[in-house]
């Protein structure tokens, strides 16, 4: 048995901005009342003032949308998949930074502010740094992109060169050589 393949438009739905979510809930809640054609219901990442819709007609996207306190209205033409594609995928890009580079951050309140790396998030693309002139280490979470590498930590690579340990020295817990 093959499946009948169902023909979708994408609808743009002009909100107020900062209201997409509430406007989602109350499109959401209506197409299931209502029992409408709407497939999904989509906040696009960075664009503020839109949602978009998935639905079998424009007049399922309408009716959706009719009555929703917010909601503007759908834009009159319909939207084309790879127009909105870059905002629904996130593209995955490889990390070029490690944990212990010192990097200078190039934005925000840190602006210029040498730093090391502490902690790697890459789903969320943030890093933990502290700043390296602060008299006390306090950990800061920024985007990667607002980061770059000044230079890489060369303990990394000669310690799993060496297989761990540093020179050879026992450790406590800290890193800390224990007193003798």
């Amino acid at each position: 048995m093959a499946e009948a393949e169902v023909k979708s438009n994408i609808y743009a739905l002009r909100t107020t901005a900062n209201r997409e979510d509430q406007v989602m809930d109350f499109v959401t809640s209506n197409a299931r009342k209502k029992g409408l054609e709407v497939y999904a219901v989509i906040r696009p990442h960075g664009m503020r003032g839109y949602i978009f819709l998935e639905s079998a007609s424009k007049t399922d996207a309408e009716q959706a949308a009719f009555n929703v306190p917010y909601a503007r209205g759908i834009l009159p033409a319909e939207i084309d998949y790879k127009e909105i594609e870059h905002m629904l995928e996130q593209v995955k890009r490889e990390v070029n930074i490690k944990k212990n580079d010192i990097v200078e951050i190039i934005s925000g309140p840190f602006k210029r502010e040498n730093a090391k790396i502490t902690r790697i998030d890459k789903a969320k693309e943030e890093v933990v740094v502290e700043l390296l002139e602060a008299a006390v280490p306090i950990p800061i979470t920024v985007k990667m992109d607002a980061v770059k590498v000044i230079r890489r930590d060369s303990n990394d690579e000669e310690e799993e060169a060496a297989g761990g340990n540093k020179g050879g020295m026992a450790q406590g817990p800290l890193g800390i050589p224990p007193k003798k």
